[in-house]
């Protein structure tokens, strides 16, 4: 998912979000790495007329573009959906920390279910990442990590204390954060 224009992240970025490097590689290119790293088959791009760069950019990964509506994550989410089908694991290009092993974890506990992989908005506060968005699920206070799986069966939730999954690049302040973490 890479068709946003991250405008929360400003000024601090002078490229189109899924282009900020992040340990001199763009943030869109290290979850890339991580997924084709992972067990995930195909990888597919879902960029926007926000983000006419990163276009380009997965067009030259080999990525399959597809067009999202600009109109933000959930309609670029449903649009994605119907061109690949389900299920289909799906991460934000803001999350330059992720790992293999962890996009692996979200596929084998999957089973057909939706499973939306969050982290505990105490752990970003313990960071000094930024907490746009959290709710309460088993009387935690937990937020969204940006890796999901969208399947068939029955919606999930799972909590994962992972420094690397409490990092999405939102804000000036994220991307030091992930800058530092990633050295």
């Amino acid at each position: 998912m890479c068709g946003g224009a991250g405008s929360r992240l400003e000024p601090a970025a002078a490229a189109e979000k899924p282009l900020v490097p992040v340990g001199g590689v763009p943030m869109v290119e290290r979850v890339r790495r991580a997924l084709a790293a992972s067990r995930v088959k195909r990888v597919h791009a879902v960029a926007s007329t926000r983000t006419p760069r990163t276009r380009e950019w997965a067009e030259s990964a080999d990525c399959e573009v597809i067009d999202g509506t600009g109109e933000g994550y959930v309609a670029d989410l449903d649009r994605a959906l119907d061109a690949v089908g389900r299920p289909a694991l799906t991460v934000a290009a803001d999350l330059p920390l992720l790992a293999p092993g962890t996009v692996d974890r979200a596929i084998d506990g999957a089973n057909g279910d939706s499973l939306a992989i969050c982290v505990p908005a105490d752990l970003k506060r313990d960071l000094g990442a930024s907490v746009d968005t959290s709710f309460e699920h088993d009387g935690r206070e937990l937020a969204p990590s940006g890796l999901n799986v969208v399947g068939e069966g029955e919606d999930r939730v799972v909590v994962r204390d992972d420094e690397r999954l409490a990092v999405n690049v939102n804000r000036p302040g994220d991307l030091e954060l992930a800058r530092e973490l990633a050295e």
